[in-house]
């Protein structure tokens, strides 16, 4: 927790890498209102035009919940899996979802999971080993090849890139490797539980388009969007993003990407409203831009280059202030983690 609180003190005192170009989309529109107290912990998001897919945070069950576009529960898929800390939720092309059991508030576990879950409620867990101990993450990324990609959550804003060494066995654990980063600034979008000079470089989500050839991550305010024309994720990562803004949601942690191009995000909280941007993924530049030295990709090519400059904060009033603030808020948050684990 200390190592946590440091870090939030020093992101109140010091500026980040450049936050992207500023895309200029359609504002978020609140498609609908989740009303459903089973959906109160909403972390992770799939669509495929016709439904969206939804997990909590957490959970004792290995759960996907079927929405209407009208945020009504259709059904539940369930799994006899019982995962400790789920916080993302990717779709694989033959239908199986993925769920990411990679939640490590503590920084405490020794393996993460993934838990493969079939539209029957078969599971079949995928136990994870991080080579360099354990990190809090929040993000799965699932290219069309069905190799998962998972960023962590990093205050300082640099999230790390890890995927399996080898195809992945059950229960395993298969080691990953760290094959990059990516860093990201501080913005002053609105929004989240923390002050937006922290929570707006917390990775809390991913999402890869239907046909793989866009990337997203999110964090609590904004989300950014990558090309993959080839469908790489990992090269994707390297290029300039489009930053959406996505101001205004109280902890938002879900993100998905419909086939038609449009952005889905969404927030904790029962009456929280799942939002939409129409047409975003044609917002992602295709322009690579070359990395820099210091961050080189740790499998061979070069890691994630800080994207441009998109009107990070040049001032910090209040430093003092914000530092303490930052460090009580995520002190709060992660007490609230610890009981609902």
């Amino acid at each position: 927790m200390r190592a946590l609180v440091t870090a939030a003190l020093v992101a109140g005192l010091v500026g980040f890498g450049a936050a992207g170009a500023v895309a200029q989309p359609q504002a978020p529109s609140d498609k609908c209102v989740t009303a459903d107290k089973r959906l109160g912990e909403l972390s992770g998001l799939v669509a495929d035009g016709d439904r969206w897919y939804a997990v909590n945070d957490g959970g004792t069950k290995s759960s996907v919940f079927v929405l209407t576009k009208a945020c009504v529960v259709e059904r539940v898929i369930s799994g006899p899996t019982d995962p400790f800390d789920v916080e993302d939720l990717a779709r694989a092309a033959d239908g199986t979802f993925w769920l990411a059991d990679v939640g490590d508030n503590d920084k405490k576990r020794t393996t993460v999971a993934l838990i493969a879950l079939t539209p029957a409620g078969k599971t079949t867990l995928y136990r994870l080993t991080y080579p360099d101990g354990p990190h809090d993450t929040e993000a799965l990324l699932l290219d069309r090849t069905g190799t998962p990609y998972l960023v962590t959550k990093n205050p300082l804003g640099r999230a790390d890139i890890y995927r399996p060494i080898a195809a992945l066995v059950s229960p395993g654990p298969t080691m990953l490797e760290n094959v990059g980063s990516v860093q990201l600034s501080s913005t002053d979008t609105q929004g989240g539980p923390v002050p937006p000079i922290v929570g707006s470089v917390l990775v809390t989500g991913g999402a890869v388009s239907p046909d793989g050839t866009v990337v997203a991550l999110r964090t609590y305010t904004d989300a950014y969007l990558y090309a993959a024309p080839d469908g790489d994720v990992l090269a994707a990562l390297k290029r300039e993003p489009a930053r959406v803004p996505l101001p205004g949601e109280q902890q938002g942690e879900a993100i998905a990407l419909e086939p038609d191009g449009t952005l889905v995000s969404a927030s904790e909280g029962v009456g929280e409203p799942i939002r939409v941007v129409p047409g975003a993924t044609a917002l992602a530049p295709a322009r690579s831009e070359p990395a820099p030295a210091d961050t080189a990709d740790r499998s061979g090519g070069a890691a994630a280059p800080a994207p441009a400059d998109g009107g990070g904060l040049a001032t910090l009033p209040a430093i003092g202030f914000t530092a303490v603030a930052v460090g009580g808020t995520l002190w709060l948050m992660h007490r609230r983690a610890r009981k609902r684990a």
